[in-house]
């Protein structure tokens, strides 16, 4: 069991914004801000709960109160289950032939405390639930791993292993941007998931999160595949292979028409952090990039830009310059990459 002495935590976890002193929750997206040093908490309580050792698992519980609003329902929560332990250790004790010691002063075994006794069947369910939090984590790494292979599996089919292989590895960098955008934040993310014929997804945990952190997360995944069609153009630069070429142009193409702003695309993610000058700011870049580029891909980009600025109706309460920088960059970067290589659209003359 470890001793509680939690650092001093200045910016929130999540959002990033700067945090009151002596806060134990963020103003403006309501993050815990010790919910690290409470899953550890957690954790050693519940290892605790598993050897039979309740009373010190109730101490465990205990401490995690001092990191925990006292009204919030984390803390009402502990504070109930701490009663739950209390009494089954107490009705424990007092079972002849019981191993379990304990300090603290047995609760009179009352019929107004009978349901807990009726309940303590329960307890070894709950420890078995704990115990398959690894059991789940493997299968969502299962999932991922089978939805890969169907992925890669069905382009192998269609266009052969070579390339098939190349493909579905840049559409894992592209949804590998938003898992680790989502991870280095302190956010929760599950792996991405693989739909053959359709696409890739990262389900994570938004709630609470600031517009422009969702689009930040959502830009992630376009500029990992950027910087991933880089590396296939370097390689083409260098060798002269038509693969290389082909990959890099499909990937440069599949990303920039992620960034449409539909709500489906990270394009439309990232556009509602956008007031209506920096989504007409997003349109006039995209005919810019059309007409001196010459790829017509933007121009559904500009049309999604000018439907969100003048039709969706879901403006934010502030801009946000910075995430207009990120999109317009991104934008910019896929259209000059795409000037580079070879051929027109998906095709590589």
């Amino acid at each position: 069991m470890s001793t509680l002495t939690p650092e001093l935590i200045r910016n929130c976890r999540r959002c990033g914004r700067e945090l009151n002193l002596g806060a134990l929750a963020c103003d403006h997206c309501h993050a815990l801000v010790y919910s690290q040093e409470l899953d550890r908490l957690a954790d050693e309580a519940k290892v605790l709960e598993a050897k039979g050792q309740l009373r010190q698992a109730r101490e465990q519980w205990l401490m995690g109160l001092r990191l925990l609003p006292p009204n919030s329902t984390q803390a009402i929560w502990i504070t109930q289950h701490a009663r739950d332990l209390e009494l089954t250790n107490a009705d424990a004790e007092a079972r002849p032939g019981s191993q379990i010691q304990s300090a603290t002063k047995p609760v009179p075994r009352g019929d107004d405390h009978s349901w807990a006794r009726r309940l303590s069947p329960l307890g070894p369910l709950a420890i078995f639930l704990a115990k398959a939090k690894f059991f789940i984590s493997a299968l969502l790494k299962l999932k991922f791993l089978f939805s890969f292979v169907a992925f890669f599996g069905l382009y192998w089919a269609l266009y052969g292993a070579t390339f098939g292989i190349g493909f579905a590895v840049l559409i894992l960098i592209h949804e590998m941007g938003h898992y680790i955008d989502v991870k280095r934040r302190g956010l929760p993310a599950d792996l991405p998931v693989f739909l053959p014929g359709f696409g890739a997804y990262v389900r994570w945990q938004a709630l609470g999160v600031s517009l422009e952190t969702r689009a930040a997360v959502a830009l992630a995944g376009p500029l990992a595949g950027f910087l991933a069609s880089l590396a296939c153009a370097a390689v083409w630069w260098q060798t002269g292979s038509p693969l290389w070429a082909a990959l890099a142009r499909t990937s440069a193409v599949l990303n920039l028409l992620n960034l449409i702003p539909v709500p489906i695309l990270d394009g439309g993610h990232a556009a509602l952090a956008l007031d209506k000058g920096e989504r007409l700011t997003v349109l006039a870049t995209c005919l810019i990039l059309w007409l001196s580029l010459g790829e017509s891909f933007y121009i559904f980009v500009a049309i999604g830009a000018g439907y969100q600025a003048f039709f969706a109706g879901n403006l934010p309460s502030h801009p946000s310059v910075k995430t207009t920088a990120y999109f317009v960059a991104v934008l910019t970067a896929l259209g000059l990459l795409l000037r580079l290589l070879p051929g027109h659209g998906f095709n590589v003359r």
